[in-house]
């Protein structure tokens, strides 16, 4: 695929989940489903290689880390801010809220200034560690969003189901 369809691809699948979270949806009840469209992202980011430049290695490979560590701080922080509920026949919803807005908004500008230092650098620089982060973003938040209701148990104790009961 060339870089143009990659970077669509990323668009298209950002702007697909972006627009479910602005109506509430249920989560868990699907097994390990949540998990498809991240594995699908990081598998197409590493496929299209180019993520590390050859002629800026480290450099490169600091960007690197630095996009996966914002795509991992946006997607605890996109769960984090969404609504999660319980219905009274026991499914589990959730809702992003203005907050999430936000948090999207500022991952994005965090990303466009790593773009703009890798570029002012020299950095050849491929949207496949864009797809990699997108895709650790979607894995994370869907794990915290199973795990706020209850449905995937991170740690030993208590979920946040009982705790977490906004309603939209």
């Amino acid at each position: 695929m060339s870089e143009l369809l990659y970077a669509l691809a990323a668009v298209a699948v950002a702007a697909l989940i972006i627009s479910r979270q602005v109506r509430p949806q249920r989560i868990g009840g699907g097994g390990r489903r949540w998990l498809v469209v991240p594995a699908v992202l990081v598998v197409l980011g590493a496929k299209q290689g180019g993520v590390i430049d050859p002629h800026h290695t480290t450099l490169s490979a600091g960007l690197l880390v630095a996009e996966l560590v914002i795509g991992l701080l946006m997607g605890a922080g996109w769960a984090y801010t969404s609504r999660v509920w319980t219905e009274p026949d026991g499914s589990v919803w959730s809702r992003g809220t203005k907050a999430t807005a936000g948090v999207w908004v500022g991952g994005l500008v965090a990303r466009l200034g790593l773009m703009g230092v890798g570029a002012l650098a020299g950095v050849h620089q491929s949207t496949g560690a864009l797809l990699i982060a997108l895709g650790v973003s979607f894995a994370l938040r869907g794990a915290l969003l199973l795990h706020r209701g209850g449905a995937l148990p991170l740690t030993r104790g208590t979920s946040y189901r009982g705790r977490v009961a906004d309603r939209v």
